[in-house]
């Protein structure tokens, strides 16, 4: 199924939903505002999800000033705080999954134990959690083997990972083509969106010169893998689904 992340206005939602018929990826659980008032917030995205016109939802976990990785103790805490929230919240709203992403920066870690180190944390986070898939996003990650590495560190059923084909072709020096391939078995997500090497400028499909039609032919349709629309632009949303259905 196809999702759209919700980075456009609640009536071009409505209305892309409404045309195209996909689901929700809501990143209003991400925002630490929205999580301390999370019974509220839960009855605002509800009466939202009802206005819009679909129960299809997928979250994208807090990533701001939180980070899996994390060293500092503290830090660690108030993470595993913050995430435990948002999986309430996408346990409350009947969410299919969460996207969380790896917190590597090759300019923070290095790649020696960093694997070891960030499984330690999603293996305690995973402690009876069983109803929601939770899914592993690179951002400015070089290296997917790093992600495999934690994947398999973790080895729950309802651990996967999250490919941003956007994210690796711009912020990896490993072509977008080689993630995808070796990465296919483990990715039961994939965020969709174009640029042209140089910065993260979520475009439409075709706008950039991501090679989106080999990438994805390896990332053909499953039972369980989803897609979401990472563009904040309502025209360049539209131009990846009608890629995507020519495709």
């Amino acid at each position: 199924m196809i999702y759209i992340s919700h980075l456009v206005l609640d009536v071009d939602m409505k209305a892309l939903v409404k045309e195209y018929g996909t689901g929700i990826e809501s990143i209003d659980f991400s925002i630490s505002d929205n999580l301390d008032q999370l019974s509220n917030s839960i009855k605002t995205y509800w009466e939202k999800m009802k206005e819009i016109g679909t129960r299809d939802l997928i979250l994208h976990g807090p990533f701001l000033d939180v980070n899996p990785c994390a060293y500092d103790s503290l830090v660690r805490e108030a993470t595993m705080t913050r995430f435990n929230q948002c999986y309430e919240a996408g346990h409350q709203l009947g969410a299919k999954k969460i996207v969380f992403h790896s917190g590597m920066n090759p300019y923070v870690y290095y790649k020696e134990y960093w694997a070891e180190h960030v499984a330690k944390f999603w293996q305690e986070f995973m402690k009876n959690k069983t109803e929601i898939e939770i899914v592993l996003e690179n951002v400015f990650d070089d290296d997917w083997r790093l992600l495999l590495d934690v994947y398999e560190r973790v080895n729950q059923p309802n651990f996967k990972l999250c490919l941003d084909i956007g994210h690796a072709h711009c912020y990896s020096s490993l072509d977008v083509r080689e993630w995808a391939k070796n990465l296919a078995p483990y990715v039961s997500h994939v965020h969709i969106h174009d640029n042209c090497g140089d910065r993260d400028s979520h475009i439409g499909l075709g706008s950039g010169n991501l090679p989106w039609q080999e990438v994805l032919g390896y990332l053909p349709e499953t039972k369980e893998r989803t897609w979401t629309i990472e563009c904040m632009q309502k025209e360049d949303i539209k131009r990846c689904l009608d890629s995507l259905a020519e495709k």
